[in-house]
């Protein structure tokens, strides 16, 4: 029964969740039963994508890619496919009306990590940004708002800034492996190989930016989102204030990264700011 195969898919959209990010996953389980197998459904298909351009360095991965893109495009026409990951997300897709602009753009900006591994200008910056980790954000929101159209713009431009800002503080997180590892240096005007506490601190405060406007979108979210996304808000203005306080060198050598204990008690406080109406 086909109602069978989606529950596999649905499962499997949750594990990658699961297994690569402990604090999406977290997050992910604030939110309502009613969306939650959504967001799964959402990050599976981002993180297969990145996967493929950030980890699979024994294997072609230009025609993995090309192939995953192919299918996801033929997912989403046939309403079905039969990787279980991309069969899940076609059906959020069409749930909720995800245009096909924004899953595009995603798939725009991975490509580019196959080959570009410089940001020289701004410009350049801001359309990865927007293609890699915006557009998530704003896949995420037409879930949180039920594919009401005009929720969906009154916070278009709040869920843009936030996930404009966690991608960042993840680029400053990775900076070491994303450097060393994969030759990329995604900040424009910054030599990451000489990244002193100017450049640091210049990064740092446009992220903040980024995170006061977001925050601002996150008290007009409907209930059943605005504890999760909140929790994922205050997961990354922790690894940022983390950031910010350890000297620009050791960003460069070492991974920075919010503790189990600190994630429990993060989750306490944000709990008892949603419980009090306060964000």
């Amino acid at each position: 029964m086909k109602s069978i195969f989606d529950l596999v898919s649905h499962g499997c959209s949750k594990i990658v969740t699961n297994s690569y990010s402990t604090s999406f996953s977290t997050a992910t389980k604030m939110l309502a039963p009613s969306i939650r197998q959504d967001i799964y459904n959402i990050y599976g298909f981002v993180r297969l994508a990145d996967e493929i351009v950030d980890s699979f360095h024994d294997y072609d991965k230009e025609t993995l890619f090309k192939d995953f893109e192919a299918d996801l495009h033929k997912a989403i026409s046939a309403k079905i496919s039969l990787n279980p990951i991309l069969n899940a997300f076609q059906e959020t897709v069409h749930q909720y009306g995800i245009e096909e602009h924004l899953y595009n753009s995603f798939m725009q900006s991975m490509r580019q990590d196959l080959h570009k591994s410089d940001y020289l200008s701004i410009e350049e910056f801001k359309e990865y940004i927007y293609g890699s980790a915006d557009v998530v954000g704003l896949m995420c929101l037409k879930v949180f708002v039920k594919g009401d159209n005009e929720k969906y713009e009154a916070l278009k431009e709040s869920a843009m800034s936030l996930g404009s800002a966690f991608q960042k503080v993840n680029f400053l997180r990775d900076l070491k492996a994303d450097y060393e590892d994969l030759s990329r240096s995604y900040f424009p005007h910054v030599n990451l190989s000489q990244l002193d506490e100017v450049s640091k601190h210049k990064i740092i405060s446009e992220i903040e930016e980024d995170f006061h406007k977001g925050l601002a979108g996150i008290a007009k979210l409907p209930v059943e989102a605005k504890f999760g996304v909140y929790t994922a808000y205050i997961y990354y203005r922790k690894l940022l204030h983390k950031l910010k306080a350890v000297p620009s060198l050791e960003i460069k050598n070492r991974r920075i990264r919010v503790s189990n204990y600190q994630k429990a008690g993060l989750l306490a406080k944000s709990y008892i700011t949603y419980r009090l109406n306060l964000i």
